[in-house]
């Protein structure tokens, strides 16, 4: 295990994902300053599940992802602005006193196989279906923004997408609109498998979500 320093959020962060942050609190500020001193910037986010970001006193989960820091400029009056890339997935082992700032004490989880060996990229057949209902739903998503007179978000690209089925999906659901709530569930799937269904799940209900907004 070991002691890493915590950044509770109101959204989960991904695998591979761009996360910008604007640091204000005093907290955080002393969080950034620890994590600038070492050879390897980064620390955990972690999704708020009851709570509030700002002030403490939240209820977080115990799966959350490594942020990486790769950029940092400091904006004056104790503000930062940084720019973070989501590293491994971590578990949470034993929550620590937020004093100077949210810790735990966290382990590196990567994908579960069961025992079976590992594949490389996702089956052919499940690429196929996730790109089609991904293609759907970005489609209805077009024709809402048409009917709101407002601009319809770029579909995901499915070009130079990592072999590793995990990181595959998890890149894919990065660019995917859904609730936070479906992102951790993705974030905490277990291996690929898992992760897939629950990527296909989110996906059928945010085009459901969508069918019935074009339906009012």
């Amino acid at each position: 295990m070991t002691v890493t320093p915590m950044f509770p959020l109101g959204s989960a962060l991904l695998p591979g994902e761009r996360l910008p942050l604007h640091i204000f609190e005093q907290r955080y500020q002393d969080m950034l300053r620890d994590c600038l001193a070492t050879e390897d910037p980064s620390f955990g986010v972690v999704l708020i599940a009851r709570g509030r970001e700002a002030g403490g006193g939240d209820v977080r989960y115990d799966v959350a992802t490594k942020a990486r820091i790769v950029g940092h400029r400091d904006i004056g009056g104790g503000r930062h602005l940084i720019e973070c890339v989501g590293a491994e997935r971590i578990r949470v082992d034993v929550w620590l006193e937020d004093d100077p700032y949210p810790r735990a004490d966290v382990r590196a989880w990567p994908d579960e196989t069961s025992g079976a060996p590992p594949r490389s990229p996702l089956a052919a057949l499940e690429l196929d279906v996730l790109r089609d209902k991904i293609d759907e739903m970005y489609r209805l998503v077009g024709k809402l923004a048409a009917a709101e007179n407002a601009a319809a978000p770029p579909a995901p690209s499915f070009s130079s997408l990592p072999d590793d089925p995990g990181e595959r999906l998890f890149l894919l659901a990065s660019q995917v609109p859904m609730g936070e709530s479906d992102r951790q569930t993705i974030l905490e799937a277990p291996g690929p498998g898992e992760r897939l269904r629950a990527l296909l799940d989110a996906i059928d209900t945010a085009t459901d979500i969508v069918r019935f907004r074009l339906q009012g």
